[in-house]
């Protein structure tokens, strides 16, 4: 069924605003993949806060031009069935519902990654990201790499003693 221009404006629109407030937006071809698994996947990037949104390339690339950052992105690569995903608050959640979902579901192909400064990142760049560990996990890895010379140099110290109650509980199960 064929959109009213007023639906199309529409939809352009909402494509705006969803590229204005996007961390990375994630393009992906979804060409064959089941309704009852889009939905799936729809739903499991919803709780990473992720939305994943199917519209016509043409009105796609029409909010891409109008949007300046976007100006000089080639999109010849844009055919084909495609599958947009947008997220506000974290930049590699599209990316990574996106890469858990094609474990099992090998119909979803990356074909690109649109950074907020304007850059295209490639399907290869995309899967990388994808396989980044979370925000989470960074911050405690950081956290204890930062701590690890603290305590390595807290156990030297507290070595000293350690030693010391040995040789006395030695002493007093010799005497005793």
């Amino acid at each position: 069924m064929a959109l009213s221009r007023e639906k199309k404006e529409q939809m352009v629109a909402q494509l705006q605003a969803l590229l204005a407030d996007s961390k990375l937006t994630v393009i992906a071809k979804y060409q064959g993949t089941p309704v009852k698994s889009m939905q799936q996947l729809r739903s499991s990037a919803a709780v990473q806060g992720s939305l994943l949104k199917v519209a016509k390339n043409r009105l796609f690339k029409i909010a891409l031009a109008s949007d300046g950052r976007f100006k000089n992105v080639d999109t010849s690569q844009f055919q084909g069935q495609l599958l947009y995903g947008f997220n506000n608050h974290d930049e590699v959640a599209p990316a990574r519902s996106l890469s858990e979902f094609t474990k099992t579901n090998p119909h979803i192909e990356f074909v690109a990654g649109l950074n907020p400064d304007g850059t295209v990142l490639s399907a290869d760049e995309l899967k990388s990201l994808a396989n980044l560990p979370s925000k989470e996990v960074l911050r405690a890895q950081l956290i204890s790499t930062i701590s690890a010379p603290v305590s390595g140099f807290v156990n030297v110290l507290a070595g000293n003693i350690r030693s010391l109650m040995n040789v006395l509980n030695a002493r007093s199960e010799v005497i005793s």
